[in-house]
């Protein structure tokens, strides 16, 4: 462990042989115990579990998660790094510490389905592909202000396998994205992506250039569904981000998001469409599918604003 880094792992994870799937689960400000909590009581002997808490600004949830870890009821370690280094680093730096043949990421968030990790050692006993995405579904909003970040994630995220893979490679999210260890080690994640967003897309393009990449249907609960004001906040600054993405795969253009935020540039109408959108999103007299769409607006116009 390189200094300013600190290393917890249980009995369990001392003595067990190398496992067929290391679940590997950044973590930054979240509390992964009630995930860790699922995961131990799936029932495969199969897996490890790696945390990656990117910055500890929290020392009691720190000190928490270090006794979570020490009882957890199955191979587990956790790694405190004091330097936050961002999403795709800490990826990076999980897959490194992995000893499993296929490395599954998943959010700190997420609330997995009973015997989930068998599901997933199964398909990947019978898939010839070098990364599998296993879907996305969103937990229940606890409240009013999570219902329009809930309506835009059914409508752009929520798909079969069979939709998914109609779709390709841009369906991929970087939560419940399974992982041969050895194709990782040749495509990690851009570190230059900075902030939130993008970096997944961006990792599933290249994936499907150098490899193969499916889809399953093994979905697990999402969380971390957000105000109005916070998903503003994200989308407003990852406008970078998505340059960056279109500089790397001129393609990605012709999907429907990023051909809204080229028109918005050419027209030179990215300030207004911001401006409405936010509007849209913010009115609480307005349906819920409709105040996602005002999201939707803002962020191509967010990110036209970025464009070169």
């Amino acid at each position: 462990m390189s200094a300013g880094v600190k290393e917890t792992l249980n009995d369990a994870a001392r003595q067990a042989p190398a496992p067929i799937l290391s679940v590997l689960v950044p973590t930054y400000r979240d509390d992964p115990r009630p995930l860790l909590a699922a995961l131990a009581s799936d029932g495969s002997d199969e897996a490890e579990l790696i945390l990656y808490e990117d910055g500890a600004p929290d020392r009691e949830l720190s000190d928490a998660l270090r006794a979570a870890v020490l009882y957890a009821h199955m191979p587990a370690r956790l790694i405190t790094a004091e330097i936050n280094l961002g999403r795709s680093a800490a990826r990076n730096r999980l897959g490194a510490m992995a000893r499993g043949q296929w490395l599954l990421f998943l959010d700190a968030d997420m609330r997995p389905p009973p015997r989930f990790l068998t599901r997933w050692i199964d398909i990947l006993a019978h898939t010839d592909a070098d990364a599998v995405f296993g879907g996305y579904e969103p937990c229940e909003p606890a409240g009013p202000h999570e219902k329009v970040h809930a309506a835009l994630a059914r409508t752009s995220d929520v798909r079969s396998a069979v939709e998914r893979n109609e779709i390709g490679a841009v369906a991929v999210c970087s939560s419940n994205l399974a992982v041969r260890r050895r194709f990782f080690a040749q495509v990690p994640f851009d570190e230059c992506y900075s902030g939130w967003g993008w970096e997944d897309v961006d990792w599933a393009l290249r994936a499907a250039e150098a490899g193969r990449v499916a889809h399953a249907d093994n979905p697990a609960g999402h969380g971390g569904l957000e105000s109005v004001e916070r998903l503003l906040a994200k989308f407003g600054a990852a406008g970078p981000n998505f340059a960056r993405l279109l500089t790397r795969h001129p393609d990605y253009a012709a999907r429907p998001g990023a051909r809204l935020a080229l028109t918005l540039r050419r027209w030179r109408a990215a300030g207004p469409a911001r401006a409405a959108g936010a509007m849209i999103a913010r009115m609480s007299v307005l349906p819920v599918r409709v105040r996602a769409l005002g999201l939707k607006l803002f962020r191509a116009a967010a990110a036209a604003g970025d464009l070169p």
